[in-house]
């Protein structure tokens, strides 16, 4: 078996955590779940599922990780006894079907880029969607997956310290400077007093009126974005030292990926509502449609659009890099292979599957309500389950490991486990398979005979 590698820093860590959670999910996936939802009830719920569900799920990720040393496929095989010792599959298939159509999605990031180096947003909705249309889908499209997937092949290919660590290192400072700058900007354009209102000002009715909507979504994007329920923290923490203090550092990564998606709104919501363009349209491709539009009317517009697009690139890729990891990790840990040739191997299977998201917008849509409003938050459910009633007492010894005694704030950390997280995201897990259930046979079934 090869040798296992480790963090040679704990900034390193934290950088390539916070990288992990900061990607398409705050930047592109965020500001079109809030403008498909109505607005601040949206960030409302999400912010209580990151603080009553997220936190304690992701210590459980921990202390599974540093437990085992294992990728989630061994990690699980390890600690689990009859069907759980098969659950780390579910983990590896969420982060593999994440990454097949994620690494189309920020294609079309780095494509918006070269379009604003040349001036080329259209400055109207309508112009836009069909530009955005054209970038979506196509030879295109799939030019900018290959791309996308070659960039990730060579971070992951050099390792943890001289691949994932260095380049995470330079990405997630980065990200923070110029979403800070941008907010700034976005300040002072017309309108972002009534795009503040709408982002920030919940308004209680239209939460119980259309719960059964919010409540998965928001869970959706709470796990999506903390990247939890793909394996990824487990794999991470796989890598970690016994010295460390597993909640100090979730907090901050917690902390950081937070901020950075609220922020990602406090930029959006201004240019949309200074452009006069409507938050709640066209769902996925709000951020490449309404904001490209956004963009084109502004002065300037293409050189801000450019380093947006790029802020958004630089923080997919480090969201891809962890994915990558996750299932790279396996063939090393479980069969020995060699980093590169697992990372350029799969890699190959991943463009494959993500080939047919290249095709139409509909089909992302298919992989993408799967992944976040089933599949994520099943693997959360499952999460909770085991550490918090199963192996609720090796997992208290291990996250007391560079802490000291717990006492109340241990029981308190398996109690919100075993009650609001298993309850929680039941529910949440049954509203996602509704919705996803009629998803095929409405919209999806009707572009199928549409189309053909």
């Amino acid at each position: 078996m090869a040798q296992r590698e480790s963090w040679a820093t704990r900034t390193g860590f934290i950088f390539a955590a916070v990288g992990s959670a900061v990607g398409l999910g705050n930047i592109w996936r965020f500001p079109f779940q809030v403008g498909q939802q109505g607005g601040a009830g949206f960030v409302l719920i999400y912010l209580l599922f990151i603080g009553l569900i997220g936190f304690p799920v992701m210590l459980a990720e921990f202390v599974i990780g540093r437990r085992t040393e294992r990728n989630p496929v061994g990690a699980l095989k390890q600690l689990g006894s009859g069907r759980l010792r098969y659950a780390g599959w579910l983990f590896f298939t969420t982060g593999f079907l994440i990454l097949s159509y994620y690494s189309v999605v920020a294609g079309w990031t780095v494509r918006y880029v070269l379009l604003g180096l040349q001036n080329e947003y259209v400055g109207d909705v309508a112009g836009a969607e069909g530009q955005f249309l054209s970038v979506a889908s196509g030879v295109d499209a799939v030019f900018f997956h290959a791309l996308f997937m070659l960039a990730i092949i060579a971070i992951v290919g050099f390792g943890i310290q001289r691949g994932i660590e260095l380049a995470v290192k330079v990405m997630v400072p980065a990200i923070i400077v110029i979403m800070v700058g941008m907010a700034i900007y976005a300040f002072t354009l017309e309108g972002s007093g009534e795009a503040y209102s709408y982002y920030l000002s919940p308004d209680l009715g239209y939460i119980a009126s259309e719960w059964q909507s919010i409540l998965p979504a928001a869970a959706g994007q709470a796990f999506f974005t903390l990247s939890l329920g793909m394996g990824v923290m487990i794999t991470y923490a796989s890598y970690l030292g016994e010295d460390r203090n597993l909640a100090e550092d979730g907090l901050i990564i917690i902390g950081f990926d937070t901020a950075i998606a609220l922020l990602a709104g406090l930029v959006v919501f201004p240019i949309f509502f200074s452009a006069g363009v409507d938050p709640g349209a066209p769902g996925a491709g709000a951020v490449f449609v309404t904001l490209a539009a956004a963009f084109g009317k502004l002065s300037l517009g293409g050189i801000l659009g450019a380093v947006f697009f790029f802020t958004v690139a630089i923080a997919a890729l480090s969201s891809a890099i962890s994915i990558l990891e996750v299932v790279v990790s396996y063939l090393i840990d479980e069969h020995g292979m060699n980093r590169l040739s697992a990372t350029a191997i799969i890699s190959v299977v991943i463009f494959l599957v993500g080939l047919p998201t290249t095709y139409h917008i509909n089909v992302l849509n298919l992989y993408d309500l799967l992944v976040n409003n089933v599949l994520l938050v099943f693997g959360g459910f499952v999460i909770a389950i085991f550490v918090g009633w199963v192996i609720y007492d090796f997992a208290l010894d291990e996250l007391q490991k560079g802490i000291g005694d717990l006492g109340r704030w241990g029981t308190t950390w398996l109690w919100l486990l075993r009650v609001p997280a298993v309850v929680g995201l039941f529910i949440v897990v049954l509203l996602g398979v509704t919705g996803y259930y009629e998803f095929l046979t409405g919209d999806f079934a009707s572009w199928l005979g549409e189309t053909f």
